[in-house]
């Protein structure tokens, strides 16, 4: 029997709310590769969009995306509109495409991150705060799509393990009988 347990979800996107305003405010200006920085409101709704689906993946996207045009000198609504997108691309099945596929999850995110990037920046040249389309490419679209994969990765891999073993209230222990002294399974995960 599988049970859908709405806490486990809304403690997920707190936990993922949470880590995305303090990676993007106090990690991402200092992370760099050529002028790419990481885009951790991109990467935090892959994560969300792939594990739990399409609608969460826009709602967060958007949200996210927000709070990313609210913290740069960018044009707001620009990102909010992006990350939806690629929050109702990324979740439009509804299943957890990371714990079941993570290779296939891992190359839909990272397409999802180079257009992303290379639109955003694109913007930035079209709204003169960057110089050329060679920096635009090579010096931050890259860069930046090669960070945001760089950091969706191990959280891929975090999120396709899921729990291990049986957790308080969300299943049972019983030994079985096998061989010497019998085994442990777990129930209702």
């Amino acid at each position: 029997m599988q049970v859908n347990d709405l806490n486990r979800n809304r403690r997920f996107i707190a936990i993922l709310s949470a880590a995305c305003v303090l990676l993007q405010l106090a990690l991402a200006p200092h992370v760099a590769f050529g002028n790419g920085h990481p885009n951790f409101c991109l990467v935090l709704t892959g994560c969300a969009a792939l594990a739990l689906g399409g609608r969460r993946g826009v709602i967060f996207g958007f949200l996210t995306g927000l709070f990313f045009d609210l913290c740069t000198t960018g044009p707001v609504g620009l990102m909010a509109f992006e990350l939806t997108l690629a929050g109702f691309f990324l979740g439009s099945e509804i299943r957890n495409r990371i714990k079941d596929d993570t290779r296939a999850a891992i190359l839909n995110f990272l397409i999802a991150a180079a257009i992303v990037e290379l639109v955003y920046n694109s913007t930035m040249l079209v709204v003169g705060q960057a110089t050329s389309l060679v920096d635009v490419i090579v010096m931050r679209a890259l860069p930046s799509t090669i960070l945001d994969v760089l950091m969706f990765v191990p959280l891929a891999f975090i999120l396709a393990r899921g729990p291990q073993g049986p957790s308080l209230g969300h299943g049972s222990a019983h030994l079985g009988a096998g061989g010497k002294g019998g085994t442990i399974t777990s129930i209702g995960r």
